[in-house]
């Protein structure tokens, strides 16, 4: 029977059910899309023969909210939703977001803050005994001790915090698996574990063997640099060929360990995984308030791969999906797109086929198929590795194969591109192609910043290989006869970004007459180098100190000279340029990002001699438009570059 699982015990009734295997308590709303890991890993589970029950954004204040299926035969499911419930709920800034993108209607307040936690503990408050296992990526990225940057402390595993029995982090099919054959069996939930990609707590250690043991939590908070090392050992045992068990104690009697990853899925059990029974959208219950506004842009998207090598520091992809390519065939994504065609609302637009990064189709080498990722060297970050294998033919072969079904018009590749990839490809075809046929004006890449000291501490490739591949890009569309352009993603205030960095970022915008509408600023999420570096002021994998902008003010500033045309960004921006030194760049000169203060300014107003018999010549454009005579600018410029002069005579000294 294809129908959603069931929401109430009506549902599970109607279905013949007593009782369900798991109750799965999630914070998003229901929706049956493999896009969303609650589907995935509640179909994976239905696969298996296993009952489940859905209970989307219970009241976290009643206990009873959680009982709607009454006891579970098992245990129960735990994930805070899609996204970490901190970044859904809050911004950079720290302030409450307006709309929640996974709930019916947009309503914000149907979670709480840390979710993963609340919901353990509120199923702990009625079934004190009950096998608890917490997965998503909440719980995958805090499975350890981690800075949490909205209450800008180290907070402890969210294991322990939430009471929970077992933890599977990263994708979870067969984690989950396992672990509910081995409940089924009888074996009980304090004795599982051995199973890959799981985290669980103990007490002793005397059945362990061929583990590492980090820092304690009590070492972790009294000095931020061991919190740094034991992150970066964390950060090298990510794999699931080479990866060690990892053991963290707490107070001396509670260790919690974390298990290596399990093995990334072939394409063979990648294809079963998309091949479940889906109901491709949300729950009806939602219709009436509005729908869920996030299956909109994954509808009509297909993912064709997992896992990412690019190495982004960043990102958290490394912790949770790793690094290793898995993909799905290309039968298997042809299947999903012919039901994507016969959805009525369709209109021929497949809106992306991809993943973490688009054009990743393999492995970056065939040794990490048996000996797994390198732990010292990144595939592309600084340059890429002789050993990487770059190969766009079997990604444009599949592309081809859905552009070519019947009533596709267009499709898109809007999950990003690793442009240092496509410039690491000695033949242009898939380059043509992407310009040809998959971009519909604008393609939006990621190069982050353009200072190449910003860059290091982003694991981002030099900036001469963005500029190489804007000008080839520029060129192959000249040729093609598309006017299409390139909207780059940039990020402010990241670790090693001063206002030296910020303003050559701006001078760059300015010279290549760009003017971004959005601007990242960094936003510290947990388990990713640089959080780590954010918190602890070093790079975790050099211990050399980085510059981090703590203060919402020089945030702001950063942010700001990004956006330096928009008038509501004059006082910072000119705030910036004086207090780095660079008010060379505040005058008329087309060099300049902004204008002296405005002619109201008592230091810049133009005074009139009323006494004067000499009739007044007529005004120059300029005079009109800024209230001060060219005696007056010039003098003003003069100021400026002595100024200038003297700031640089006194950073050499220094020096």
């Amino acid at each position: 029977m294809k129908d959603f699982l069931p929401v109430t015990r009506e549902d599970m009734i109607n279905r013949g059910w007593d009782q369900v295997d798991f109750t799965y308590v999630i914070g998003d709303a229901y929706v049956d899309h493999p896009s969303f890991g609650p589907a995935i890993i509640s179909r994976v589970l239905e696969s298996e023969g296993y009952r489940i029950g859905i209970i989307s954004q219970p009241d976290w204040k009643d206990p009873e909210s959680i009982n709607v299926f009454g006891e579970p035969r098992l245990g129960f499911l735990v994930s805070a939703g899609n996204m970490d419930s901190m970044v859904n709920h809050y911004s950079v800034s720290k302030k409450r977001r307006s709309k929640d993108y996974f709930t019916a209607g947009g309503v914000m307040g149907k979670r709480p803050d840390h979710a993963t936690v609340v919901y353990g503990n509120l199923i702990r408050q009625l079934y004190k005994k009950k096998p608890i296992i917490i997965g998503g990526i909440e719980a995958s990225l805090r499975r350890m001790a981690h800075y949490d940057y909205w209450d800008d402390s180290l907070r402890r595993s969210v294991l322990l915090d939430s009471q929970a029995d077992i933890l599977s982090y990263g994708m979870g099919e067969r984690s989950v698996t396992e672990i509910a054959a081995a409940l089924n069996s009888g074996i009980p939930v304090k004795e599982i574990t051995f199973v890959k990609g799981t985290v669980y707590k103990t007490k002793t250690l005397d059945d362990l063997y061929d583990y590492i043991t980090l820092p304690s939590y009590e070492e972790l908070i009294s000095d931020k640099l061991n919190y740094a090392k034991s992150f970066y050992i964390q950060y090298c045992n990510t794999d699931a060929f080479s990866g060690k068990c990892l053991v963290e104690p707490y107070g001396g009697d509670c260790f919690v360990v974390q298990n290596p990853m399990s093995l990334p899925l072939s394409t063979e059990e990648m294809d079963r995984v998309y091949a479940l029974p889906y109901m491709r959208n949300y729950h009806p219950c939602y219709e009436k308030d509005g729908g869920i506004d996030a299956i909109k842009e994954v509808k009509f998207s297909l993912i064709s791969n997992r896992g990412c090598y690019g190495g982004c520091n960043f990102c958290a992809l490394t912790f949770h999906q790793g690094r290793i390519i898995q993909t799905r065939s290309h039968e298997s994504i042809i299947e999903e797109a012919k039901i994507i065609i016969d959805d009525p609302e369709f209109k021929g637009y497949i809106h992306d086929v991809g993943g973490p990064t688009a054009n990743f189709r393999q492995p970056a080498c065939k040794k990490q198929l048996t000996r797994g990722v390198c732990t010292n060297r990144q595939c592309l970050f600084p340059k890429p590795c002789p050993n990487l294998e770059v190969d766009h033919s079997d990604y444009l072969d599949l592309l081809r194969k859905l552009r070519a079904l019947p009533g596709v018009k267009k499709v898109f590749i809007r999950s990003g591109i690793r442009f240092d990839y496509v410039m690491a490809d000695p033949d242009d075809t898939f380059f043509k192609e992407m310009c040809m046929h998959h971009v519909s004006g604008q393609l939006k890449v990621a190069p982050e910043h353009i200072s190449d000291a910003v860059l290091k501490t982003l694991g981002k490739p030099e900036n001469s290989v963005y500029q190489a591949f804007c000008k080839k890009y520029a060129a192959i569309n000249k040729k093609l006869g598309k006017p299409q352009y390139l909207v780059p993603y940039l990020m402010s205030s990241h670790p090693g970004s001063t206002l030296k960095e910020a303003i050559e970022l701006a001078e760059y915008l300015r010279d290549n007459h760009l003017s971004p509408e959005q601007v990242q600023d960094f936003y510290p999420t947990p388990s990713t180098i640089s959080t780590c570096m954010y918190f602890t002021g070093v790079d975790p994998r050099t211990m050399k100190p980085v510059f981090v902008e703590h203060n919402p003010h020089g945030k702001a500033m950063q942010r700001a000279l990004i956006q330096y045309k928009n008038p509501k960004n004059y006082e910072l921006v000119h705030e910036a340029l004086e207090k780095a030194g660079r008010t060379d760049l505040i005058g008329f000169d087309k060099k300049c990002l902004i204008r002296p203060r405005n002619s109201s300014d008592p230091a810049f107003r133009k005074k009139e001699n009323p006494r004067s018999s000499k009739p007044s010549r007529p005004k120059t454009k300029a005079e009109e438009k800024y209230g001060i005579s060219f005696e007056k600018y010039d003098s003003i410029q003069k100021d400026a570059r002595e100024t200038a002069r003297q700031n640089a005579a006194r950073r050499r000294k220094k020096r």
